[in-house]
């Protein structure tokens, strides 16, 4: 949110109340608190009056310091808080230092090799430092508590010297904060995001909606960034936080939220992955999934019609052509249509669906189907949800519907235990049937006005619904079917979410630039602390051609869950044309063959966060070309994956140095330089390093 009219001026009706120094510093256990006024105190006159921020800082684990700036600390607490796994045996240094002889006093918290160091009585400055290296600072006019006046329908006055479009922050108060970005810094992350891969020069809210695939909109916001310097910034506010990325100050990074405090996580690498691994640490890592996942998975489709001669039709035409398939998805129609979500399967359509499940799982398949938290009107769930208060509420007590989905639809309130308790109940006789996976699609339509069970802040529980969502969903998975065995299918999320995989990019169109918007989306969340990650083969909307589907094979098989889905149209490969089924087959099995060296990756991803798909700065942090690369990536340590987005063929990507055997036709290559090749639709530039 930019709350300044270019850098000297601030928006008509907003108050900047910035820190101006570092006036009195102490400890408390293991923190350092910094009282920061808005003026110079010189005098005890000074003392009177004006804007004080309080600023602490304390680490929750080793080479991670935490930040909380408040104003106000009377508030109550309203807002859902992150589950953030702390270190209690992580000790900080604090070292405070008082002026003498002219020169500036100073306090340093130190994490590991992370340090803060904070100049007391001179102006405001705090630089984040490893060793004798700054990472990065904050300085005057960065760190402020700001005051919006504007009345909704504000407009900049346009008879002044600089009018705006930009209408600015709505009336109320916020905590802002700002970072320095050196020359050659670069910022990655904050979720799925479809536009460009490097941040830099964007303004980004955390705010989730479904938009598509194809704007500045997310399915998954994620308040964490990183550099190529060496730290990332983890934002610990569930709520809209609003980013502006070398936009609002060219060297700086923004971040606000609106309330009286905010909460901000320094986390030093100094490498990407160990940026990720502290990351994660604190946020949670993902489970190790069941062999099945990383095979192929085929669904429906979205609107098309199927009955179970359909779906047979699809599964054994997958066999007959020696395609490997290991999980079938029933998407929403497994329901009746305006019923969703009742959990019973539409008996016009499907009037065996238990002996059905059992003759698709003598084919040795799992089964998924798809769900969301929604009840429609004339679900049948809908009137005992209403009685017994198990949906999110408008502010008069009744029921929150809208017809933005199902008509009259309900949002099921995951705060309530018995809400969750009877919203999976209900769930778990299809799991009975034999059922092994759920999509759980949806979540980002969530009212910033509804009434809660727990009383909290809506705005700040709209990005937590889906957390709440699918954690509620995922452990009842766990609970029926063991440990080790639960798979979603999620298209929300936010930070923490990368507990409950897989994720799916959402609804892209079936086009080449939106296969590479889907990777750009991939890269973004991967580097969001996201293990796992799929997306919709061939496109969501539309219909793929021969060579769009083709190529959508290769991308999609080689990356660490593979769905065929679309909306309208089939996605069984003889739907496209003849070579689009050998394409399919050579690229699943040779999925297939790569699933040892995919579950060490997995392990990986376990154990320290790190993602199977990986931007190329992950494994070539020192290479300056890796930087910017976001249409290519590595799969694993070992493979790198350069999707070829053009329907003749031909494709430009970088070796990085080194000596490289190509995975299909075994030729070598010694790296350090770009490549421009054409390839036919049954290779693409897919090499092992050494």
């Amino acid at each position: 949110m930019k709350f300044t009219n270019g850098y000297w001026l601030t928006k008509e009706g907003v108050e900047a109340h910035y820190a101006a120094s570092a006036h009195e510093a102490k400890r408390e256990g293991e923190s350092l608190v910094v009282y920061a006024p808005e003026k110079q105190i010189r005098s005890r006159g000074d003392t009177l009056g004006g804007v004080e921020l309080t600023v602490r800082y304390s680490s929750p684990r080793k080479n991670v310091i935490r930040v909380r700036i408040a104003h106000f600390e009377g508030q109550n607490d309203t807002e859902p808080h992150f589950d953030i796994a702390e270190d209690k045996s992580v000790k900080s240094e604090i070292v405070i230092t008082e002026a003498a002889e002219g020169k500036a006093g100073e306090a340093v918290f130190r994490s590991g090799d992370l340090a803060a160091h904070i100049t007391l009585g001179g102006a405001w400055d705090v630089r984040f430092c490893a060793g004798e290296k700054t990472l990065s600072k904050n300085s005057s006019r960065s760190t402020g508590y700001m005051v919006s006046r504007r009345e909704p329908g504000f407009r900049e006055n346009p008879y002044t010297e600089f009018p705006l479009a930009d209408n600015g922050p709505p009336p109320g108060v916020y905590i802002k904060e700002e970072l320095s970005l050196g020359v050659g810094e670069y910022v990655y992350g904050l979720g799925e995001r479809f536009g460009p891969y490097i941040k830099n020069g964007q303004s980004v809210d955390i705010w989730n909606a479904d938009g598509g695939t194809a704007s500045e909109q997310s399915y998954k916001n994620i308040p964490f960034y990183l550099t190529n310097k060496g730290y990332g910034v983890f934002v610990n506010e569930t709520g809209k936080v609003q980013f502006e990325l070398g936009s609002e100050k060219t060297s700086r990074v923004g971040f606000s939220a609106a309330g009286e405090s905010l909460e901000y996580f320094f986390i030093y690498g100094p490498s990407p992955k160990e940026i990720i691994e502290n990351y994660t640490a604190l946020t949670g890592r993902p489970p190790v999934l069941e062999d099945d996942t990383f095979g192929l998975w085929l669904s429906t489709s979205f609107t098309t019609s199927y009955d179970e001669k359909t779906v047979m039709g699809f599964i054994d035409g997958m066999l007959e052509r020696d395609i490997p398939l290991k999980v079938f998805h029933f998407d929403c129609f497994w329901m009746k249509g305006a019923h969703w979500t009742d959990f019973r399967w539409d008996e016009a359509t499907f009037p065996d669906p238990a002996g059905m499940i059992k003759r698709i799982k003598a084919k040795g398949l799992k089964i998924s189907v798809w769900i969301n938290p929604y009840i429609a009107q004339r679900s049948g769930m809908f009137e005992e949800g209403k009685s017994k208060g198990y949906f999110l509420k408008k502010k008069d007590g009744s029921v929150h519907q809208t017809d933005l989905w199902q008509s009259g639809m309900a949002i099921v309130d995951f705060t309530n235990p018995e809400a969750c308790k009877w919203y999976t109940e209900k769930l778990g006789p299809i799991l009975d049937m034999g059922v092994d996976y759920i999509k759980t699609d949806f979540g980002e339509r969530i009212p910033d006005d509804a009434v809660y069970f727990n009383g909290k802040d809506p705005e700040a529980m709209h990005n937590y619904y889906t957390f709440l969502y699918n954690k509620t969903v995922y452990e009842f998975l766990e609970q029926k079917k063991g440990k080790g065995k639960a798979c979603l299918f999620a298209r929300s999320a936010t930070a923490g979410s990368q507990q409950f995989p897989v994720h799916w990019g959402g609804d892209c169109e079936s086009t080449f630039e939106a296969m590479a918007e889907t990777l750009r989306g991939g890269l973004s969340l991967t580097l969001s602390g996201f293990g796992y990650w799929s997306h919709d083969i061939g496109g969501f909307e539309g219909t793929p051609n021969p060579a769009l589907f083709k190529r959508w094979l290769q991308f999609g098989l080689l990356s660490s869950q593979s769905r065929l889905h679309g909306s309208s149209s089939y996605r069984v490969p003889w739907s496209v044309d003849e070579e689009s089924v050998e394409v399919c087959k050579t690229f699943a099995r040779l999925k297939l063959s790569l699933l040892p060296y995919l579950k060490e990756c997995a392990k990986e991803a376990h154990e320290k966060g790190i993602p199977i798909m990986r931007a190329m700065l992950l494994e070539f942090p020192g290479d300056p070309v890796c930087i910017y690369l976001d249409r290519q990536y590595m799969l694993g340590p070992e493979i790198l994956v350069a999707p070829v987005f053009s329907a003749d063929g031909v494709v430009e990507y970088y070796l990085p140095p080194g000596n490289w055997t190509h995975v299909i036709d075994k030729r070598t290559e010694s790296g350090g330089k770009w490549l421009k090749e054409t390839y036919d639709f049954m290779s693409l530039p897919l090499w092992k390093r050494a």
